[in-house]
């Protein structure tokens, strides 16, 4: 089977030209609608309410791909790509600047990306039609789950990459949808916590699938040569700094500080277009991102040894969901940062961690990550609220 993005010449141009070409447009569209829009940019409510037109649908998908930071918004999406796609390109040069490798030096990006953008398209194309004007739902969560943990754990290849975009949109997105709707929303939880929980447990049941149908994810795809790895890290300062940006581009598991410098990027600017387009319109981002970047710092700090000695721990799993559940739900104070930042850090990465430990093997480690999202958010973010109306 010819593989994607090969290590030839010619097609690697034809990677890179496409890339180029597709940047390029977005940059021509990005220009019109600011110039369309006197320098502005249309904000959140405005896209909810224009839906089911055309325009809004198509902010609705791209603000899925960094929906998982909570930004939500079509800027942040394209930064986050761009960033993840330079760091894929200097990767493969060995480059000394392309950060933490991408995909955690699987050389896997290109077919992880694909498969998760291709559950995207599917899940709203399946149940788009369950968001309406005024309402919220969960359809970008195939993009940050299924798919690409199928690729990480059955290597590349279309059979594995059609395979988790199909997956994820059938089982994620729905699970997701159905626990957010008939549990999250009648009992008053984070949205969150839905998300995750679908997440769980839609992969729990994909992956059961491909034990029992192994050609499912059976192929001869043949991974790249990886180029020869750095010098081991420090583990100082400046790896800490630049573990706590990484971190923001972590749940798409890209782990890369170039992508999540494209993240924050577009969202900053997006930000500074209109203040009320990213974040659902709350007006909170400032305040979300310092948070996050303060809880991903102390973990960081508390769990330097455990990262010493397994060489990756999951400090970013407060940063996608404790943190912006306490801030979006009770605003952005400095008690409501701080606490949430703090008891996310100490509690979600060893929860994570120990879950992800006891899993069986045919399962993607990932699947604790989230079972602990879900269990942080539900403990810290009402005692977040309790010490928020002291």
């Amino acid at each position: 089977m010819e593989t994607l993005f090969a290590k030839t010449s010619p097609l690697r141009s034809r990677a890179d030209i496409t890339v180029l070409t597709l940047g390029f447009i977005s940059i021509l569209l990005v220009v019109w609608v600011v110039i369309s829009h006197r320098g502005s940019w249309p904000g959140y409510s405005e896209m909810v309410a224009n839906l089911p037109s055309s325009t809004a649908w198509l902010r609705w998908v791209l603000g899925d791909i960094s929906e998982v930071a909570f930004y939500k918004h079509e800027l942040a999406s394209l930064g986050l790509l761009s960033g993840a796609y330079i760091a894929w390109w200097a990767s493969t040069r060995g480059k000394a600047w392309q950060g933490f490798s991408i995909s955690y030096g699987t050389g896997l990006w290109p077919w992880l990306v694909t498969s998760s953008l291709l559950g995207l398209v599917l899940s709203n194309l399946l149940w788009g039609w369950t968001v309406t004007t005024g309402t919220w739902q969960p359809t970008f969560a195939a993009f940050v789950s299924l798919p690409a943990a199928m690729v990480l754990m059955f290597g590349g290849g279309w059979k594995v990459t059609l395979n988790g975009a199909i997956l994820g949109a059938l089982l994620v997105t729905p699970t997701c949808l159905l626990i957010v709707n008939f549990v999250c929303v009648p009992l008053g939880l984070p949205a969150v916590i839905g998300n995750v929980l679908g997440m769980a447990a839609g992969s729990i049941i994909a992956f059961e699938i491909c034990r029992r149908l192994p050609s499912l994810v059976r192929s001869n795809y043949t991974a790249p040569v990886k180029p020869m790895p750095a010098k081991p890290p420090t583990y100082g300062v400046s790896w800490s700094l630049r573990r706590v940006l990484a971190d923001f581009s972590e749940a798409p598991f890209f782990g890369n500080e170039l992508a999540s410098l494209g993240l924050l990027a577009g969202v900053l600017l997006a930000y500074a277009l209109n203040p009320i387009s990213p974040a659902y319109g709350s007006g909170l981002l400032i305040n979300l991102i310092g948070a996050q970047a303060l809880t991903s710092a102390i973990g960081v700090v508390i769990w330097r040894y455990q990262w010493i000695k397994k060489g990756w721990y999951p400090t970013y799993v407060p940063l996608v969901s404790v943190v912006p559940a306490a801030v979006l739900t009770y605003g952005g104070s400095w008690m409501v940062m701080g606490s949430s930042a703090l008891f996310g850090a100490l509690i979600a990465p060893p929860l994570a961690c120990a879950i992800a430990g006891r899993l069986p093997a045919h399962f993607h480690p990932y699947i604790g990550n989230v079972i602990a999202m879900a269990m942080s958010t539900l403990l810290v973010v009402p005692l977040v609220g309790w010490l928020a109306s002291e």
